[in-house]
C-alpha cells in the first residue's frame, strides 16, 4: 500500500497523533495521508505537518495499511459508507471515536472481509507528549494489531490495554478528564483575582501548582489520598479549603460528573 497511515477526520486528536509519530520519527510525512471535509484543516495538515490531505475518505482508506478513524461519532456512519468496498482486507482499522463500538464499525464496513478493528480512547495531552490512551481489540483483531496500535500511540502517550466494555469508563476519566482539570484551574484563577491577584499572577500560580501536583502524582509511590494528607495540616488553610469542598458535596459532584460522561459515551454509540 502507498501509505502506512491513513486518517479519516483531521481534527485536534488526529493532529496530536501525527505530531507524535513524526516527532518520534516512526513515520515520515510522505507515509501519511489524511482526509477531512474542512478545507482549512486540509491546508493545516499540508502546510504545518507536511502531510498530504484530501477530501475523499475512500481514496485514503484504499491506499493505507492502517486506517485511523477520527471523525466525530455522529458522522461515523457517513464516513464509513462505501469504504469497505474499496479498502483492503489486510488493512487495520483503529478508531478513536467516543462511543462507537468495534461491532458498529465492522457492520458499517460490510461483510466483504473479517475486519480487524482496534477501538481506542486517547486524550489531548498527546499534543504535548503527555497523553494517555486505552486500546481494546475487536473480535477479529490480533495481538499484532494491538501492538501496532500501541506503536502508533506510544510516540506521545502511555498506553494501557482494556476490554472494550471498559472503554466508555476510560472515555469518562481520561478522554474527557483534561477538561475537568482545566475547569478546576479556571476556578482557582477566578478566586485568585477575587482575592486581589492579577490575572497573570493567578494563572501562573494555578497552572504551575497543577503541573507540580501532577508530577508528584505520577512520580510518588504515595496514593493521592496520602499526598493530600501530607499537605493538609489539622486546623490549617488547606484543611479549611477541603472542608468547604466536602460540605458543598464536591466528592459526589465529581463522581456524578464522570458517570454522566460515561453515560453519554454509551449514548453516542447508539
Amino acid at each position: 500500500m502507498k501509505y502506512e497511515l491513513g486518517i479519516l477526520g483531521s481534527g485536534n486528536m488526529a493532529e496530536a497523533i501525527v505530531r507524535g509519530v513524526l516527532n518520534a520519527q516512526r513515520l515520515t510525512p510522505q507515509q501519511i495521508i489524511a482526509a477531512d471535509v474542512s478545507a482549512e484543516r486540509r491546508k493545516f495538515f499540508q502546510d504545518e505537518l507536511g502531510v498530504i490531505a484530501i477530501e475523499d475518505n475512500a481514496a485514503v482508506a484504499r491506499q493505507s495499511r492502517i486506517v485511523l478513524l477520527s471523525v466525530k461519532p455522529q458522522m461515523m456512519q457517513a464516513a464509513l459508507g462505501g469504504i469497505g468496498k474499496v479498502m483492503s482486507a489486510d488493512s487495520l482499522v483503529i478508531s478513536i471515536a467516543a462511543g462507537i463500538s468495534c461491532e458498529f464499525i465492522e457492520s458499517a464496513l460490510g461483510e466483504t472481509a473479517a475486519w480487524r478493528v482496534v477501538r481506542s480512547m486517547p486524550n489531548t495531552p498527546m499534543l504535548v507528549g503527555q497523553g494517555m490512551v486505552a486500546v481494546a481489540a475487536g473480535k477479529n483483531a490480533t495481538a499484532d494489531d494491538i501492538a501496532a496500535a500501541r506503536h502508533l500511540f506510544e510516540c506521545a502517550a502511555d498506553v494501557i490495554e482494556v476490554f472494550e466494555t471498559q472503554i466508555d469508563a476510560v472515555t469518562a476519566i481520561s478522554g474527557s478528564g483534561p477538561a475537568y482539570f482545566f475547569f478546576l484551574v479556571e476556578q482557582m484563577i477566578a478566586a485568585g483575582i477575587q482575592l486581589g491577584l492579577s490575572p497573570e499572577q493567578s494563572r501562573k500560580l494555578a497552572a504551575k501548582t497543577a503541573l507540580g501536583a501532577a508530577t508528584m502524582l505520577t512520580t510518588s509511590p504515595d496514593s493521592p489520598a496520602e499526598l493530600r494528607r501530607k499537605v493538609t495540616s489539622p486546623g490549617g488553610t488547606t484543611a479549611a479549603a477541603i472542608a468547604s469542598m466536602e460540605s458543598h458535596g464536591l466528592p459526589q459532584i465529581v463522581i456524578d460528573a464522570i458517570k454522566a460522561a460515561e453515560k453519554r459515551s454509551k449514548e453516542l454509540g447508539r
